[in-house]
């Protein structure tokens, strides 16, 4: 070999042909394209949610389990990927707010995909402790191998300029003046918008801006709003129904590792994250159903509530879907000799109902409940859990917060004032019926209620004496609870008994 022959098989160093460039071949060893870097499957299942809700209007709670079984996501990496997306999901407001000051186009401008996925690396930048490099390179390397180096240099350019503040740096460039606009504040801050964080205000009354909501200030410097939105934008605790009759609170905390609830006899709290709640042997086997400590509740009190005249032990479940509170009546009707008729519009849900009581003494009917066949005066206790804007469960149903507009409030209370109208129907005299809906706005609350009780002169009951050991329940005769008070979903309950 001559000394100026270079390794076997390359130009020797003097040729100098035209085109042939020192180190411009395949580098030593490798042969072939170099392999795309491994898919990163939390942020790609996140990243698929996200594109879900908006090309389907899926709901997040109901889309994502199918994701993490399709990804063959477990333990860690789903809850990674739950924490992305839900958490993507909920902080959309504030994610879209900082995402256009630092790009050079309107977000109308942006496809709709890269705007997913800027949303999804914003949110690590913002709201996580993943470190900033490592938000932005798998965001980046997630684009390139979908729409290629053009739109992951853009995603690139526009990441590291989100990451040049923190949270609370663009709350204070962007969020409106805390001085002169303290609810927009709050609002902004936590990423509601400002018709929901206004009803949230409506509903607290004088507490609600008590304080200004300036970072960096306890719950009660802030004012309870402030509170109430920080509590509304948190991960929540799942939270079990241990079935009556199958298995008790204690047990099914020690089988699936949770703590007892603090409120409700039946309720077990357990950490999300740990894997799919329905893999969970306790969820599987039927002993125990995912259903929230306020839901739990508010149920009960119905149970608590004294009859005038005898109890014949008849429960109406006036709007059943897809069955949770329907579990609970039934559970406690098997064990005292009682019944329970549940009603349900939609013939999927009703199958969902269907199936979570099988074995209880529930019959189930697909019917308007506005005009179901069933009996007048029929019922000693009747439950209108009724259709709602679900403002008080945003927590649970993260995009929900901007798929909800004002306008649905008017046509939501007036079903709801129906079906109140037709449970008083139903129930017979000195019966009770419980109006449940698990939002705070007050017009589908107290608004509802007292205009049903005054128009047809049903007896109102003080609502508290039938939540024992709850705190903080307000001047009554209704209730409200509260994520940031009580750790349930934001479940009103107002009790009447037909005279």
């Amino acid at each position: 070999m001559s000394t100026d022959e270079g390794p076997r098989g390359a130009a020797p160093r003097g040729d100098r042909r035209p085109g042939v460039r020192r180190g411009s071949g395949p580098p030593r060893g490798r042969r072939g394209p170099a392999r795309p870097p491994e898919p990163d499957l939390p942020r790609a299942a996140a990243l698929e949610l996200l594109d879900a809700v908006r090309t389907r209007d899926a709901y997040a709670n109901l889309a994502l389990p199918a994701i993490l079984r399709r990804h063959r996501l477990r333990d860690r990496d789903a809850a990674l990927a739950t924490e992305l997306g839900y958490g993507t999901l909920r902080a959309r407001g504030l994610l879209d707010a900082v995402i256009e000051h630092c790009t050079d186009r309107p977000l109308g401008k942006v496809e709709p995909a890269l705007l997913d996925a800027l949303r999804l690396g914003a949110y690590q930048l913002l709201r996580t402790r993943i470190p900033p490099h490592a938000a932005v390179d798998t965001t980046v390397e997630l684009v390139r191998g979908q729409a290629g180096t053009r739109s992951a240099g853009f995603i690139n350019a526009v990441l590291r300029r989100v990451g040049e503040h923190d949270e609370a740096a663009w709350v204070a460039r962007l969020a409106p003046s805390v001085e002169e606009d303290p609810l927009g504040h709050a609002a902004f801050a936590h990423s509601h918008p400002r018709w929901i964080a206004q009803a949230f205000a409506d509903a607290l009354g004088s507490r609600a801006l008590g304080g200004r909501a300036l970072a960096g200030r306890t719950p009660d410097d802030r004012g309870e709003l402030d509170a109430a939105l920080a509590a509304d934008d948190a991960r929540p605790v799942v939270h079990l129904l241990a079935k009556p009759g199958d298995i008790t609170a204690e047990e099914l905390a020690l089988v699936t590792g949770g703590t007892e609830g603090p409120y409700s006899p039946y309720a077990v709290h357990i950490e999300a994250g740990s894997g799919a709640i329905g893999d969970l042997d306790a969820v599987s086997e039927g002993l125990a159903v995912v259903q929230d400590e306020g839901s739990q509740l508010v149920a009960l009190a119905l149970t608590r509530a004294e009859l005038v005249g005898g109890d014949t032990g008849r429960v109406l479940d006036l709007c059943a879907g897809p069955g949770g509170k329907a579990v609970l009546l039934g559970s406690l009707a098997a064990m005292d000799g009682g019944t329970v008729d549940a009603v349900e519009v939609s013939e999927h849900r009703a199958d969902l109902v269907r199936k979570v009581v099988d074995g209880l003494p529930v019959t189930v009917y697909v019917a308007d409940g506005r005009e179901a066949p069933l009996p007048d005066d029929g019922y000693d206790r009747v439950l209108v859990d009724a259709p709602c804007t679900g403002l008080g469960a945003l927590r649970r149903r993260p995009e929900a917060r901007w798929r909800r507009r004002p306008e649905d409030v008017s046509g939501l209370a007036r079903l709801q004032r129906e079906l109140l109208t037709a449970a008083l129907r139903h129930v017979r005299p000195g019966g009770v019926v419980a109006y449940v809906t698990c939002s705070p706005h007050l017009a589908e609350t107290v608004g509802v209620f007292t205009g049903v009780a005054r128009r047809l002169g049903a007896e109102v009951l003080d609502a508290r004496d039938h939540l024992p050991g709850v705190p903080d329940l307000g001047d009554g005769p209704t209730v409200q609870l509260w994520p940031h008070r009580h750790g349930t979903d934001a479940m009103f309950l107002g009790l009447l008994r037909r005279r």
